[in-house]
């Protein structure tokens, strides 16, 4: 119970830190149409800005939706099973929901390290982009780990 609880926090802290992406986020592009609106020029590499921030923000709240179980379910067909059937279902997709999302990180990864060896920037501002394809990487094995601990959950307790 104890390393769920600690999932848990860290992985609030993650959604809260993208919570506070997304806002910068928004007010960047409000800034940015407004300033186009009223001059005509809006904020230059507002768009790359963007694209790097919501790709931040998005893998931010991954981990924390997964230990809340906070995806998508369809039980059409296993709504009439026992728990313990059901318990074992959830937990063998949370493990190929790890695996894919393992699978995720280690390719960001690759392409990070080629990214920042050959100092990839953006074309505007030339900020680099290996960091955040890195920083991405990062909170996909982060992701792969919360659900291997869903899924131990569910081996462990009946729902």
């Amino acid at each position: 119970m104890g390393w769920m609880r600690t999932a848990e926090r860290l992985g609030a802290a993650l959604a809260l830190a993208g919570a506070a992406l997304s806002l910068f986020i928004a007010g960047l592009v409000t800034a940015s149409v407004g300033l186009r609106w009223a001059t005509s020029s809006g904020l230059p590499g507002d768009f790359e800005m963007v694209q790097m921030a919501v790709a931040l923000a998005i893998f931010s709240f991954l981990p924390y939706t997964q230990l809340r179980r906070g995806n998508m379910l369809v039980d059409t067909f296993t709504i009439r099973l026992p728990a313990r059937v059901l318990s074992a279902i959830d937990a063998f997709w949370d493990i190929v929901y790890a695996a894919a999302a393992a699978l995720l990180g280690w390719r960001l990864a690759v392409g990070a390290a080629d990214a920042i060896g050959s100092r990839t920037s953006t074309m505007v501002l030339g900020m680099p982009v290996g960091w955040a394809i890195m920083a991405c990487a990062a909170m996909a094995g982060l992701l792969a780990l919360a659900a291997l601990v869903t899924a131990a959950g569910r081996f462990r307790t009946e729902p």
